[in-house]
């Protein structure tokens, strides 16, 4: 339809130009002595239609031959942005698919325009990492180094990468510029905190899951893993010196004192340092919140002194705890050695005797019969002690 109404539209025109031509009487004269010139002015319009446009070319084709070498500059530069976009999508997608030679290879192409240097760069560094090319990895990241608006980006990327590579001063180096330019996002969180576990800084593990828990950005399991296995090598570092021991333990959390494994590491570090009264004071603790029999071998191994208060209200706290949980080994031996150390033989061999016939792991077999042999020595009953020296012996070899 617009190409007949166009048509449409040049024939009339062509239409009134042969009309207006027809019935147009004008006459041009050039005069120029001796020389005279005559047309009409029909042709003499024609001719200066042409002559306007044979100037209009020639100026155009001069503004064209000297605007050429801009031109030329100008379609290099849209070639070379093409194929480094091009590339630089070629990258991405190798890098995803796992194609790391190929995804390096497209970065190569790609770095050449200053804009997709920088992501060129690290997309680059990351596919040198996972081929293992750790040299060629930091080249790359030497080529942006003096790039401020990517830098953050750069520091994250090398956190991840050098804590994948297990070299934790690196990757906390990065993590330590991060924080001096207020960046603290949740991922270098993520990141600082295994890099703080390959370095063994368990004061710093202990803080950075603190904060990932109180932004929902870790899984409470995996808290509770970490923070133990934290504590743990924390009570161990420092348990050879009792205030050092009381400070560390002083600065966990009463919440989490009560976790039953911590404080059973803790209790364990206490009693090791000869501090059986905190170690005590720890599992009874623990097990108000929490039942867990692990704890009572620290408990009889924290035993107070014979005839003391302390050792007459471990006797009644298991006491207790037995009418809670009869038939469990562990605290019929705890019971029944905590009341060998008072004296209490009769109690003892009782309690001793039900440990042995609830218990059914090998270690508790050993200690009560080791127990009750002692205990059968301590009264004068050689000949069952012998016996049970011979149970704990065969209960050795299993």
């Amino acid at each position: 339809m617009r190409i007949f109404i166009r048509f449409l539209i040049l024939f009339a025109l062509a239409a009134g130009l042969a009309i207006g031509g027809r019935f147009n009487p004008g006459n041009v004269v050039f005069f120029y002595p001796p020389t005279r010139i005559d047309m009409s002015l029909n042709v003499f319009l024609v001719l200066m239609f042409v002559l306007f446009v044979v100037i209009y070319f020639l100026v155009r084709t001069f503004v064209a031959t000297m605007n050429m070498p801009t031109k030329v500059a100008e379609y290099r530069q849209m070639k070379r942005e093409r194929d480094s976009n091009k590339a630089l999508r070629e990258a991405l997608k190798a890098l995803f698919e796992g194609r790391f030679g190929h995804a390096e290879k497209s970065a190569l192409k790609a770095v050449d325009l200053p804009e997709n240097a920088a992501l060129s760069a690290l997309i680059g560094a990351r596919a040198a990492h996972h081929m293992g090319q750790f040299e060629r990895r930091n080249a790359w990241f030497s080529r942006i180094e003096e790039d401020q608006a990517h830098k953050t980006a750069r520091l994250v990327t090398m956190t991840e990468l050098y804590v994948d590579e297990h070299k934790a001063d690196q990757a906390l180096d990065a993590v330590r510029e991060l924080n001096a330019r207020g960046k603290r996002h949740i991922q270098v969180l993520r990141w600082a905190l295994k890099a703080n576990q390959q370095a063994k800084n368990w004061a710093e593990v202990v803080k950075l899951v603190r904060t990932l828990e109180k932004n929902h950005a870790i899984h409470p399991a995996l808290a509770g893993r970490l923070r133990e296995m934290a504590y743990e090598a924390l009570l161990k570092e420092h348990g050879h010196d009792p205030e050092s021991l009381r400070r560390v333990w002083s600065e966990v959390p009463a919440s989490e004192r009560k976790n039953r494994y911590i404080a059973l590491t803790a209790a364990s570090a206490f009693t090791k340092c000869q501090l059986s009264e905190d170690a005590r004071s720890i599992v009874e603790a623990s097990l108000a919140e929490e039942w867990d029999s692990r704890l009572l071998r620290v408990y009889r191994e924290a035993a107070a002194p014979e005839g003391s208060a302390a050792l007459r209200t471990q006797i009644e706290n298991c006491e207790a705890w037995l009418q809670v949980h009869p038939k469990n080994a562990e605290l019929e031996l705890t019971l029944g050695m905590l009341c060998f150390n008072q004296k209490l033989w009769g109690k003892a061999q009782v309690h001793l005797e039900d440990a042995l016939a609830h218990c059914t792991e090998p270690r508790t077999i050993r200690e009560s019969n080791l127990s009750l042999a002692r205990l059968h020595e301590t009264i004068g009953q050689n000949e069952q002690a012998a016996n049970y020296y011979r149970q704990c012996a065969i209960a050795t070899t299993l």
